[in-house]
């Protein structure tokens, strides 16, 4: 239901002789604007913290509700909150959402019109704009020119907060390392006195350092949820041990019934075969990669989103900035690169918190495949020798964790909570991953699966077509990464560029 602006004013006037960041009038703006009775979690004391001008580190699992941190102090107190977010994709859809409640939403990116960027700007340079968030992309920021449109409507006292999305994209330590996130360490030259609230919801504990390190947050309010899924069910099936990874994925899908999934695949051609395998067997489903068309990528998210078809086979990226919570299967068909990555993609499953699933296909040529690419990777890369060789390292060190999720006898919850820094019980799981439900049966695989290696070429060549290494070039969960510095200060590329 759309909200009207004059109710918006009227609920701020209420609060006259309160303070803004006071509960009650916080959660009447929750009720009002979004429906919602309370706040979840870490919500409130993010919220809170930067009402008061203290820069504040939030982390949140997928689906924990980020977005509400900045939106909220948004509607408290008249102004503007910036928000610095990769994906021009996330921004479009939060935009459509604020302006469905009534809320004065916009956004800037390479892809609009100069009509509506003038409009925006117009907006922002007026006496009172009527703009309440504005998003807009790292590159964008770093320009001059947008730097000193912020600093005007700093000295007017109208710029509330700065919100950083996937915060984490600023350490070259996290998984999704982007450059351009780096240049937003001059904003607190720039802006000395207003808070900063960064977000994330996959950081191990030395990205976290390195997030509030690289931002200048100023004793930060740091705020850290639990990363434990506890509707998900995790579990890792052996290609090595299959007759038919197609066929045994194909009869998963069909024993969920017609429900909303998620396959990935590492290459746009698994993607067209493995969709074209399921279309044959009855599943309704489409590829989706970098390989189609504008048009028809836009055809199969929309199909997709509005249940015309039941599952996405896709690359990496699809998923990002897509607000739909009934994804009931993630499925990786290749190992992922890291834990990270993993745990951002698997999570993408339930995010309405019913129980929902996890599977992985785990097969050593893919690990073979994924040892290849992280290496090609590495020795293309500009850096220097000592940057390189530490990157190098990283991402070796990132992967193990992943073979080891596939190959190890424990609880597959603790290992990845573990990755994370999170340490606890194995009874935490009860039962949601295949290695605590099933452990004589996982025992039984995994010495079946050393058997079928040895008896394999240990030294089967790796194909992969040059096509497919440049569908996402380092396989970025958001950009590629070789055509950064080739692109304009304002372009970015959305989940299409993979």
């Amino acid at each position: 239901m759309k909200k009207s602006p004059l109710a918006m004013q009227s609920t701020s006037q209420t609060q006259k002789n309160k303070p803004l960041h006071e509960k009650e009038a916080l959660v009447k703006l929750l009720r009002w604007h979004f429906g919602h009775a309370q706040f979840r979690d870490k919500q409130l004391d993010a919220i809170q913290a930067v009402l008061s001008g203290r820069d504040c580190f939030c982390l949140m699992p997928t689906g924990g509700g980020k977005s509400m941190c900045y939106q909220i102090p948004a509607l408290a107190k008249p102004g503007i909150v910036l928000v610095v977010s990769p994906l021009i994709a996330l921004m479009e859809n939060q935009v459509i959402g604020l302006k469905e409640k009534g809320i004065a939403g916009e956004f800037l990116s390479s892809t609009q019109t100069m009509q509506v960027k003038t409009k925006i700007y117009e907006d922002l340079d007026s006496g009172k704009p009527s703009l309440r968030l504005l998003y807009v992309t790292p590159e964008l920021t770093a320009t001059p020119g947008f730097m000193s449109k912020l600093k005007k409507i700093h000295s007017r006292g109208l710029l509330n907060l700065v919100a950083i999305d996937e915060a984490h994209c600023i350490s070259s330590w996290g998984h999704d390392f982007r450059p351009s996130y780096r240049k937003l360490s001059s904003l607190r030259n720039y802006l000395p006195d207003v808070p900063i609230l960064a977000l994330t919801a996959t950081a191990a504990p030395k990205v976290q350092k390195d997030v509030m390190e690289s931002l200048c947050l100023q004793n930060p309010l740091v705020l850290k949820s639990s990363f434990n899924r506890p509707n998900l069910f995790y579990e890792v099936r052996y290609k090595d041990l299959l007759d038919d990874a197609y066929a045994d994925l194909c009869s998963v899908l069909k024993a969920n019934g017609d429900t909303c999934a998620i396959v990935y695949c590492l290459e746009r051609t698994t993607c067209d075969e493995l969709s074209a395998y399921l279309s044959a067997g009855g599943i309704s489903c489409a590829a989706y990669h970098a390989g189609l068309n504008d048009k028809a990528r836009s055809s199969v998210l929309d199909d997709w989103i509005s249940s015309r078809k039941q599952v996405v086979v896709a690359t990496v990226a699809f998923g990002m900035g897509i607000d739909r919570k009934d994804v009931r299967l993630v499925c990786h068909f290749n190992i992922p690169k890291s834990m990270e990555a993993f745990y951002q993609e698997s999570g993408r499953a339930g995010r309405d918190q019913l129980p929902s699933k996890s599977l992985l296909y785990y097969g050593m040529d893919d690990r073979r495949r994924m040892e290849f690419i992280l290496s090609k990777n590495q020795s293309k890369n500009s850096q220097s020798f000592s940057t390189r060789e530490r990157s190098s390292k990283k991402s070796i060190s990132d992967f193990s964790q992943m073979v080891d999720y596939c190959e190890g006898s424990g609880c597959r919850r603790k290992k990845i909570l573990e990755s994370f820094g999170e340490q606890i019980p194995v009874s935490l799981c009860k039962n949601s991953c295949d290695a605590c439900k099933h452990p004589n049966l996982l025992a039984k695989y995994l010495g079946e699966l050393t058997s079928a290696v040895l008896q394999k070429n240990h030294f089967s060549q790796i194909f992969i077509s040059s096509q497919d290494m440049t569908d996402g070039g380092q396989y970025s969960e958001f950009w590629n990464r070789d055509d950064e510095a080739s692109g304009s200060e304002e372009d970015i590329s959305d989940c299409d560029g993979q």
